[in-house]
């Protein structure tokens, strides 16, 4: 892990804080969550079988978790 430090304005930090204490989490996890997911640095188990497959999905690579749980929801039920 690294450390970084951040200067926000007066509004932007009270929505992070607001939002911190609405969901029961620090405001770090929730900038370091919001800006992993902008900047698409998720780890993704799905990622390393990016063009391996050929498939007529055009936003496969986008929208794969969509995907994966409508098959699971539609064939795969107890």
């Amino acid at each position: 892990m690294n450390t970084i430090t951040l200067k926000l304005s007066s509004a932007l930090y009270q929505t992070l804080q607001n939002l911190a204490v609405q969901t029961g989490r620090s405001p770090e996890e929730i900038a370091t969550e919001l800006l992993a997911k902008d900047l698409e640095i998720i780890d993704d188990p799905v990622d390393e079988f990016i063009g391996a497959f050929q498939s007529n999905i055009p936003d496969w690579g986008e929208n794969h978790d969509y995907y994966l749980s409508q098959e699971l929801q539609e064939n795969h039920h107890d």
